[in-house]
Parts: structure tokens; sequence; C-alpha cells
């Protein structure tokens, strides 16, 4: 608790002892009046200075005006015990919205804490502390056990264990050693990092993060919009009826005190604090909420179309498939597979293509450099290398033909690649990205959700997308496209009238993440074009956020319909049965406070996972 939040809950203790001792007391006149004006002024008097001050700056209708305006108005009737009750119960609301606004700013300033503080760089053979900002790309950073990383980072030197958890959610450490990605902002556990500044700090991931936070409560929801747009006309119109109460209907029914009364009672619960209040911290909690999941939502109107979307589009690789290629099959003709795999594994060991990668990491052997001869890398072909002292050709189709081979397709989709021994043909190995492991249940529960249809658009080969496709259970798929046809078909689901969230990582999903109605990207190996073009970010890229943030959104959402219609409809009961005489002062400050505290209590609840 702040200290603000104590000296206010001192102050709201204080007064309503003093308002207790008052009403115990057997005081009348102007006695009674001293007695209620002592915890009055306590407990009000920066409610009667900010109004004030809002009179001198030509803001006369806000909350705090009607708040001063209906006590000092129950004074002049001599509803002393009223009057000071109503200030403080205000207050008591003001006090129950600022611990709630600092709760559900929680999650976010543990996110604003993955802000390092400071680089240990090593220049000249000296360790220098630089403020992040100074770090120059390609520096050595030297990262002890539990300092936070402070820039994108590779690493030169040493293993250890890193927390992401504050990034991504993930509460497992992940190993890394030489060779291995950092991302800034996570904490070294174990061991003593030196890594290679991979970016500067501008273009960080850390610093990509906080932008988005910093700015996501700019981006207003349209009932957010509308709740201030409504407030503005809602409370004039509300002072304006109080006016006609106090005045018109004693002018022929006599009684004034009366008729004043019941216009006190109506300011007193037209004051639009729950509507205006809750409505901004339901959405701030279900974005705080996200973010703790690693999932960053870049503003409340963002939010409020993901609860609406009904139809889903995918990127296929690096969003649904790991992005990395790997040995599905082994198929010989004329020798066995482990031989054919390292005929394979010898003759790509030097190239660094995806291709050759993984049927070198499906080898697992070490790869005796004195079998090898001259290597030829044949352009658009594949490779011509000597093994063993015999000829191999490893490729492509093309290249089977090329070389006279009877060679044939296999059944499976995916990269298909041959090997012959001069022309004798010896079999294929067939090599596909695989899929990522929470992919398949991730569209499944999207349907569960209500999604009506699920899509692929991919610029892989029709074979390897419709594969994909299947094994995922995706409605409908399309594939072979050029960026701009992504958009082409976006665009022509968008003209069918649903309401399309985008799911991409590449720099060529930058145009269609745009052009949905939710750009959604994958946001720890995605590319920095896709991030800035999107609306939501995935910090781990697990394609199981995507039902989480679908829940989250249409959680927040369904509160934030609830606290409208509860504020509303208690509101315009009580300000019905006011103006008939039908309620009295405390009704009104039930009225006002107990639906403010009754909203701020139903909007926190955003910040719980939904479930």
């Amino acid at each position: 608790m702040s200290r603000k939040q104590k000296k206010t809950l001192l102050r709201i203790i204080v007064s309503a002892v003093l308002c207790v001792a008052a009403a115990l007391l057997p005081l009348e006149g102007v006695w009674k009046a001293l007695a209620f004006a002592v915890p009055y002024l306590i407990i009000g008097y920066d409610v009667l200075r900010g109004a004030a001050l809002g009179i001198l700056h030509g803001q006369l209708l806000d909350e705090k005006f009607l708040m001063a305006l209906a006590t000092l108005g129950a004074f002049a009737i001599r509803e002393y015990p009223e009057a000071a009750a109503v200030m403080l119960f205000y207050q008591i609301g003001e006090f129950f919205q600022s611990v709630a606004v600092s709760r559900s700013r929680k999650s976010i300033a543990a996110l604003m804490d993955i802000r390092p503080d400071s680089a240990t760089v090593l220049r000249d053979g000296e360790e220098l502390e630089l403020d992040p900002e100074e770090v120059a790309l390609g520096e050595t950073l030297v990262i002890r056990p539990g300092e936070r990383i402070p820039l994108d980072a590779v690493v030169l030197e040493g293993s250890s264990s890193v927390d992401t958890a504050a990034l991504t959610g993930e509460s497992m450490p992940v190993d890394v050693a030489e060779g291995d990605r950092l991302i800034s902002g996570s904490i070294n556990l174990t061991g003593l990092l030196k890594a290679r500044a991979d970016s500067v700090y501008a273009e960080s991931t850390v610093a990509r993060i906080l932008e988005l936070v910093e700015n996501s409560a700019e981006k207003k929801a349209r009932v957010e919009s509308f709740i201030t747009r409504f407030a503005r006309w809602y409370t004039p119109i509300v002072v304006v009826g109080a006016l006609l109460l106090a005045i018109v209907p004693p002018l022929f029914a006599g009684n004034w005190s009366q008729w004043l009364e019941r216009a006190l009672i109506f300011l007193v619960v037209s004051c639009p604090c729950a509507l205006v209040v809750s409505v901004p911290l339901s959405f701030f909690g279900g974005i705080g909420g996200a973010s703790r999941h690693g999932i960053l939502i870049k503003g409340a109107s963002e939010l409020e179309t993901l609860a609406g979307v009904d139809t889903f589009c995918f990127d296929k690789t690096g969003t649904l498939t790991q992005g990395r290629f790997a040995v599905e099959a082994v198929h010989p003709k004329e020798v066995s597979p482990d031989e054919l795999l390292d005929i394979a594994a010898a003759a790509e060991s030097y190239s660094a293509h995806p291709v050759a990668q993984s049927i070198l990491q499906a080898h697992e052997g070490d790869i005796d450099k004195s079998r090898l001869g001259e290597i030829e890398e044949l352009a658009g072909l594949g490779i011509r290398a000597v093994v063993d002292g015999q000829s191999y050709c490893v490729g492509n189709a093309a290249l089977m033909e090329k070389v006279g081979a009877d060679w044939h397709d296999c059944h499976l989709p995916g990269t298909v690649i041959h090997l012959s021994r001069g022309s004798e043909y010896l079999g294929h190995i067939v090599i596909n990205d695989s899929l990522k492991d929470d992919a398949a249940d991730a569209i499944r529960a999207l349907r569960e959700l209500g999604v009506k249809r699920t899509v692929m658009l991919s610029g892989d080969k029709a074979s390897v997308a419709a594969h994909v496709a299947g094994q995922l259970g995706i409605d409908t798929c399309l594939a072979e496209l050029l960026p701009v046809q992504k958009v082409e078909q976006v665009e022509a689901l968008l003209a069918q009238g649903c309401t399309l969230a985008y799911v991409g990582d590449g720099i060529n999903d930058a145009p269609v993440l745009t052009r949905a109605d939710v750009g959604i990207a994958m946001g720890a190996l995605g590319s920095d074009a896709a991030i800035e073009s999107a609306d939501i970010v995935l910090m781990d890229d697990k394609p199981s956020r995507l039902p989480l943030a679908l829940r989250i959104a249409r959680k927040t959402m369904r509160i934030v319909r609830e606290n409208i219609v509860l504020a509303l409809g208690v509101k315009i009961l009580i300000l019905i049965l006011g103006a008939l005489g039908l309620a009295n002062m405390w009704l009104a400050v039930f009225g006002d406070v107990g639906v403010l505290i009754l909203a701020i209590l139903n909007a926190l609840r955003c910040m719980r996972a939904a479930v």
C-alpha cells in the first residue's frame, strides 16, 4: 500500500470514529452541525478543494463538484449525519478504486521490472559497467549468475540456465550454451556467461516489450470511448434534472426543503464514477492478466476486437510448425537405412543449409572427414561428393535426372532428398518441418470456444501444407501464396462479414497482420516487422496461448458488460425512486459508492486467468 493510500485509510478511520461519536452525543443545533463538520472536513477537504479548483478552471460538472454540491446542500437543510456519511462513503469508494488500480498495475509493474539497470561490457580486457543504451552492437557482455540479461545476445563462452518467466510466462528455466541466443530481460541463473550483443538496446526484445506495454493504455476500446462521451452528456443532464426537481414541483406543491432533499439524493446517486472507473479498470486488468502469461496486448481496442473473433488464419512455418527441418523418413533401395543416412550426412557435412543440418542431426554420430574427397556444390540441384573413394550425388529430382538415375518420388509429403552412386539410385530421405507440440491442441481448443473457421495460408508446396493442415484439423488450406496473395485471401474472408485474426511470425506476414482485424505475432522468434505490425504478441511462440488470449478477452468484455448493466440499472432505479420520494440519502450512497465498490471488485476478476 502506498503512502498516499495509507494516509487516506487513516483519514477514513478517524472520520468514521468521529462520525459515530457525533451521532452518539446528545447535541442539537449549531453544536451538532460543528460535531459533524469536523469529520466532514477531515475526510472531504480534498474533494471540496478539487471542486473549487474545477469551478475556477471552468470544469464544473465532474464527480467532485457533484459530491461537494450534494453534501453542502445536505448541511444547508440540516441533514448533518447524511452529509458527513455521503462524503465518508465516497472516499471509501475512492480508496477501493485506488487499491484496485494498484493491484491491476502489479502485473504490468512486474513486467516493467524486466528493464535492465546496467550492462557489464568487456572493453580492452577490462570490465566496464555501462547503461544498456551505451553498449554497441557486437560488444562482449559479461553476465553473472543472478543478473538480468541487458541485450539480445549470442553466447560465446559458458553455459547456464536462464529464467524467461517474466517474458514468456514459462516457469521452467531454459538451458543455454555456446551458440545459443539470449533474450534481453531474462535472468541468468547458474553460470557465468560471455555473450556477443546481437542488438542495440532500442531494438532489443526488452525495449520493444516495454514500448508495447507503455503504449497499451493509450488505445481505448470503443466501449471506453462511449462511456467517456456518455459521462460528458449524462452529468450535465442529471444536474439540470436535479435543479428542475428542486425548483419546479415546489412552485405547485410547496414544501421546498423536501424537494431540495430529493434533488440532493438525485445528485448523489447520479455520479457516474462506477462506469467511468470500472470499465477502464476491467480492460487494464485484462491486459495485465494476459501479460502475466506472455501475451502482450497493445491496447483495449485490440482486446475488445479479439473477443469477437470468429475466424482464425494461420501462417504455417514458425507458427504452427517449429520452423526447423527434421528427418521424417529414410527409404533405401539398394543399401540399409543407416548406410543411406551415413552417406548423406558425410556428403552434407560441410553445408550450413537447414536441410543438411537436419540430416546431420538425424545421423547423430561424428563424421570422419578423412573419408571425404572432392565435394562439388551444384547450384539448384544438390551436391556431388566423393565418400570412401566413390562418387555420390545427393539432391533433388532434377539432379537424379541429370545423372540418369532410375529414381522415384515418395508417397510422403515433404522435402525429398535423393541419393545415387553414380547413376545407381540408392533411395531417398524425407525431411519435414515438425509440428509444434501444442498446435493441434490449440486448434481443438479454439473450435471448442466457438471459433467458426480455421484457415492456413502458406507459401509452401500444396502437398506439404495440406499434410500439416490435415494433421491439425484445420478447416481450409491455401498454399503456394505470395505475401500479396495472403492479403487478398484475408480480404476475401473479411468481405464475407467475419471478424478475423491472423497469426504469423515472418517478415512476409507483416502486410497481412496489418490487414486483419486482429494481427497476432509469434514474438520470441518472430521478426521485428511482424511484431511491429501485430496487435498482440505471443512471447513464447506457443499456439496454445491463442485460446487463452481469446478466453481472457471474452471474460474481460463479459465483465465490462456486467458493470455497465449493474451501474446503469441500479442508478436509474434509485434516480426514479429519489424523484418520487421513495429513496433516502443512505440508499443514494449505496447507489453511488456501493455500486462503485461492487463494479471495482467485479473488474478485478479480469486479472485472473480465464477459465
